[in-house]
C-alpha cells in the first residue's frame, strides 16, 4: 500500500488535468453538435465528424458519424461519462471519503457552519455512516465547492429540484429509500443512482485517456481507495495533526490513519511511532483521545486567521507565515477577485518605485522591487483565470433543517 501511494501521488495532478481537459472537450463537442443540423459537418472537427441523420423519438441523445471510419458515436454519453469521471476524481481526492460514501452524498449532505466570532459561513459536507457506523462533517474547500456546484447543476431538473432516486446498498443487500442523490444520471426516461461498477468503469476509461505509467512503463491503475490514502498522506505532510486527520477520515484509531500515510521511508515512520510510544508511556493516557469540541473549534478558528487584504493565505494548519507577510510574493496566497483593483494599485506603485530607484541609483532596491512586481502580476493573472473559470455561478439552494425535517417520500 505504501508503494502504491508513492507511485500515484506524483502523477495525481496529471490525472486531474487530463480528466478536466477531457470533460471540457466532450462538453464543447456536444454543444457544437447540438448547434449543427443533421447531416452537416460539426464545426471544429476538421471535417471528421458529421451529425447523424436519425429518426424522431430518440430523445436528447446526439449522435455523430465519423466520416473516415463510419463509426457512430454517442456524444451525449461521452459528455456524461467525461463529466462524472471528472467529478468522481475531484470529490474523492479533495475530500478523502470512501467511494461508498461518495455514492451516498445527497443534496441534504451540503450544509454550513457560522463562525461565532465573525459570522462567516463555512460550507460543510455531511458524510453518512458507512464503515464505522458514525457520521461526520468535513470542511468544503473552494475547489471542492466548485465541483459540488457543478454536480448539483448537472443533476438539477428544469424546475430547480433534484430528483429522488433509490440506490441499492451492495453491503446491506437492500434498496435505500428515494433521496436527492448527487451522483445520479439519466438512463432513457428515468433517473438512476450511479452504482459502484460505473465508478470503476469511469476510472478505467479516465486512466486510459491519461496514459499514466509506472517506473517500468506499465499502465498505472487507480482504485477509488487510492485517493483516500493520497488525501491522508498529503494532509499530514502539510501539517495537519494526525488526530485531526483521524476525525476527518472517520477512523476508529489513529494507527489506521498513520498507516495511510506512506511517503517517507519506513525507518522514518518506525522512528516516529517509537517516539509516540515513548511519549505515551510518560504522559497521561487522557491526552490521546478524541478531540474535544474546544479543540475542534480551535481548528476551525485557524481559517479565520488566513484572511489578508488581497485574498486568503493557504498555509498549512498551525504554521506561521514564512515570508514575513510579503503576500504578493507568496505562492500560497489565493487572491480575491474582488481585490483586483487593489492589486493593480500595488502593481502601478511598484512600477513607479522601480523607475524612481533606477533614476536615483538605488540599485539595492531594484532587485527586491522587481520580485514583488513579478509576484503581483502573477496574482492578477490568477484572478483573471479564476473569474474566467467561475463566470457561471450556481445557486446550490441549501435546504434548511426546518424545510426538510418533515419531508416524506412515496
Amino acid at each position: 500500500m505504501d508503494q502504491r501511494t508513492r507511485e500515484r501521488l506524483p502523477v495525481l495532478s496529471q490525472l486531474v488535468r487530463s480528466a478536466a481537459d477531457r470533460r471540457a472537450a466532450a462538453a464543447a463537442l456536444l454543444v457544437a453538435a447540438q448547434n449543427t443540423e443533421p447531416g452537416e459537418v460539426i464545426a471544429g472537427t476538421d471535417g471528421e465528424l458529421r451529425r447523424s441523420l436519425i429518426r424522431r423519438g430518440t430523445g436528447r441523445v446526439v449522435w455523430a458519424d465519423n466520416t473516415v471510419t463510419g463509426v457512430r458515436r454517442d456524444l451525449t454519453y461521452e459528455d456524461e461519462e467525461a463529466f462524472w469521471a471528472f467529478a468522481t476524481i475531484e470529490v474523492l481526492r479533495l475530500s478523502g471519503i470512501r467511494h461508498e460514501e461518495l455514492l451516498e452524498l445527497s443534496h441534504h449532505s451540503i450544509t454550513e457552519y457560522r463562525l461565532p466570532s465573525t459570522g462567516e459561513l463555512v460550507p460543510l459536507l455531511q458524510i453518512a455512516p458507512s464503515k464505522t457506523d458514525t457520521e461526520r462533517l468535513i470542511l468544503v474547500s473552494p475547489e471542492l465547492a466548485e465541483v459540488l456546484s457543478a454536480v448539483v447543476q448537472r443533476s438539477r431538473q428544469p424546475n430547480g429540484s433534484i430528483p429522488l432516486v433509490a440506490a441499492y446498498d451492495t453491503q446491506e443487500k437492500l434498496w435505500n429509500p428515494p433521496m436527492p442523490l448527487l451522483f445520479q444520471r439519466g438512463i432513457g426516461n428515468e433517473r438512476r443512482a450511479i452504482p459502484p461498477s460505473f465508478v470503476r468503469k469511469l476510472l478505467i476509461n479516465a486512466l486510459t485517456v491519461a496514459a499514466l505509467t509506472d517506473a517500468s512503463g506499465d499502465p498505472l491503475m487507480f482504485q477509488p481507495h487510492d485517493f483516500r490514502r493520497i488525501f491522508v498522506t498529503d494532509a499530514i505532510m502539510n501539517g495537519l495533526p494526525p488526530h485531526i486527520a483521524q476525525v476527518i477520515c472517520g477512523h476508529k484509531t489513529i494507527d489506521t490513519t498513520m498507516g495511510y500515510k506512506a511517503v517517507y521511508p519506513s525507518e522514518t515512520i518506525e522512528a516516529h511511532r517509537a517516539f509516540i510510544a515513548r511519549r505515551r508511556s510518560m504522559r497521561p493516557s487522557e491526552e490521546y483521545r478524541t478531540p474535544t469540541d474546544e479543540e475542534w473549534d480551535a481548528f476551525l478558528s485557524h481559517f479565520e486567521k488566513r484572511k489578508v487584504s488581497v485574498g486568503t493565505c493557504a498555509r498549512s494548519f498551525g504554521t506561521p507565515c514564512i515570508h514575513e507577510h510579503a503576500c504578493v510574493r507568496c505562492s500560497l496566497l489565493r487572491p480575491d477577485p474582488t481585490q483586483r483593483g487593489r492589486l493593480e494599485e500595488i502593481r502601478d506603485n511598484l512600477e513607479a518605485r522601480i523607475i524612481e530607484a533606477k533614476q536615483e541609483g538605488w540599485l539595492g532596491e531594484v532587485e527586491g522591487l522587481q520580485v514583488s512586481y513579478t509576484g503581483v502580476r502573477d496574482k492578477i493573472a490568477q484572478v483573471d483565470a479564476t473569474m474566467k473559470r467561475g463566470s457561471a455561478t450556481t445557486d446550490l439552494g441549501m435546504p434548511g433543517f426546518g424545510s426538510i425535517s418533515g419531508r416524506t417520500s412515496t
